[in-house]
């Protein structure tokens, strides 16, 4: 069996494992409604191919998944606190910041961390210059701006570090491709 057919049975018992969780129960009417419903998104709205490189590093996985756990109880702290104290609300902002990251696909699960830490959503993303508009809780100090950058920075390192090292790296250098702007920075 190819990699792509093993791919496409994976996606196919992940829909069909939604549909059941959405009905509430699992039963055989269901799961059979499932792979239909679930041929049915394969078929009909296929996704486009992204092109993966490099591996994942098991050892640096954990590391990163320990960061976004500490992270994220670190800004639920923050955020309640925020909530909760007898001070006027914070002051919001975008904050503009560059990721050196090569993977489209490592870039976006990146950004998807971004937006489950508790204080941050990612507005908008250029694919092209590789950067990120994110919308912070709280921007109402130069200390407060250091250390989201700190922290985006901790993130990415530990991305790259799990699924692209440079000298793992296969695909195109994005610089190349784009022309992406250098002047957009954090």
């Amino acid at each position: 069996m190819t990699r792509t057919r093993l791919v496409q049975f994976g996606v196919l018992a992940w829909l069909t494992l939604v549909y059941c969780w959405l009905w509430g129960h699992v039963s055989v009417g269901n799961i059979l409604a499932g792979l239909a419903v679930g041929v049915v998104i394969m078929v009909m709205l296929p996704l486009p191919r992204v092109p993966v490189s490099g591996r994942l590093h098991p050892v640096s996985f954990v590391k990163l998944v320990g960061l976004v756990i500490y992270l994220s109880l670190e800004s639920s702290l923050q955020v309640a606190w925020l909530a909760i104290r007898p001070s006027p609300p914070p002051v919001t902002g975008v904050l503009r910041v560059r990721l050196n990251i090569q993977s489209d696909l490592v870039l976006v699960l990146t950004c998807d961390v971004l937006n489950l830490i508790p204080g941050t959503m990612v507005l908008e993303l250029d694919r092209d210059r590789r950067v990120a508009y994110v919308h912070v809780l709280d921007v109402g100090s130069e200390k407060a701006v250091d250390y989201f950058y700190k922290t985006t920075r901790r993130i990415e390192a530990a991305f790259v570090a799990t699924f692209e090292r440079p000298s793992e790296w296969q695909g195109p250098d994005p610089a190349e491709i784009s022309g992406r702007d250098e002047e957009a920075g954090s």
